[in-house]
């Protein structure tokens, strides 16, 4: 779905999944200096975002979830996971109930399969799945923001900023008064600051919820039985996930950053040593320089210097091993 805001001038298109939204409007360290400042906005409308109403729907979604969601107030929001038979995480679901309806934004394109999921698992309870992708885009005000909210719009209040369940008819309109825009590579270079994890940049068909640091903030651990729980369990009380999210300074002499999935190793091993983990998400931050995510072997040393093909890596802890 092409956003109408790439009409706006220096607008230039994200690219892979991310595509139909602006990556940036012609200065990235600009608009991420911005939203650091809790101005501006971001063009979120290429997300999914989908709604369950009915009497059930908390109770319902409670059994579902890794999240405790059964007594969840209006206006808290919450993030939450949906995960494999044998602990993987399959969704990710960004949260928040109004009272009457649970309102959540998933990732681009991921909305069908979701709603696939939970239409087959309603059975006899008193809920209703929609797809609300076509009616309502999301728009991301930074922290600190002073931005007016229109009345009536749903807001996800977080530590990180406001998530804004617009009107796609009104998406021209409050851009207009509420910019200046940003795109999604300052959006995501503040991501990667604050360690927050993204599925299918940080994540794999393997990866459970340990590994990114979900537990707590997005799988409760003292909640009733749910699809993956026996593996969320086990590795809580009896071992350590195989592998941990770290954060990585990048070399800022070199002019390319490592994409996605570029292998790392230990530096005192070589660009030929054995593969220890792999880059999930690099970005050029306005203050850090280069900087990364990276899902890396539990048993790497925590003071090991480490190499992204041939750029040099230093880690600071964010799971810790």
């Amino acid at each position: 779905m092409k956003s109408p805001l790439l009409s706006l001038p220096g607008a230039v298109s994200a690219e892979g999944v991310d595509e139909g939204v602006a990556a940036h409007y012609g200065d990235l360290f600009r608009e991420q200096r911005a939203l650091a400042d809790g101005s501006g906005f971001v063009d979120l409308s290429h997300r999914g975002v989908v709604t369950v109403t009915g009497g059930d729907r908390l109770t319902w979604l409670h059994l579902l979830l890794t999240q405790h969601v059964t007594d969840l107030p209006a206006g808290l929001a919450t993030e939450a996971l949906i995960l494999t038979a044998h602990g993987h995480i399959e969704h990710a679901l960004y949260l928040v109930d109004d009272g009457t309806t649970t309102w959540a934004h998933v990732e681009p394109g991921s909305q069908d399969a979701l709603i696939a999921y939970l239409e087959s698992m309603k059975f006899f309870y008193r809920v209703e799945v929609a797809d609300r992708t076509d009616e309502f885009a999301v728009v991301h005000l930074p922290a600190g923001s002073i931005a007016e909210v229109p009345e009536g719009v749903v807001v996800r209040e977080t530590p990180y900023g406001r998530d804004l369940f617009l009107p796609r008819t009104e998406l021209e309109s409050y851009a207009a008064k509420s910019g200046p825009a940003a795109g999604l590579l300052a959006y995501e270079a503040l991501r990667v600051e604050s360690h927050r994890p993204r599925i299918g940049f940080e994540t794999d068909h393997r990866t459970i919820p340990h590994e990114l640091g979900w537990i707590g903030s997005a799988v409760h651990l003292q909640k009733g039985c749910y699809r993956g729980q026996e593996t969320v369990a086990r590795v809580q009380n009896l071992g350590k996930p195989p592998r941990r999210l770290v954060f990585l300074h990048l070399d800022g002499s070199e002019v390319h950053l490592p994409p996605h999935g570029t292998e790392l190793r230990r530096a005192d091993e070589g660009p030929d040593g054995r593969k220890i983990g792999v880059i999930t998400t690099s970005v050029r931050h306005h203050e850090l320089g280069p900087i990364a995510l990276a899902v890396i072997k539990r048993n790497v040393p925590l003071d090991a210097p480490l190499l992204a093909d041939t750029t040099a890596a230093a880690q600071e802890v964010v799971v810790e091993p």
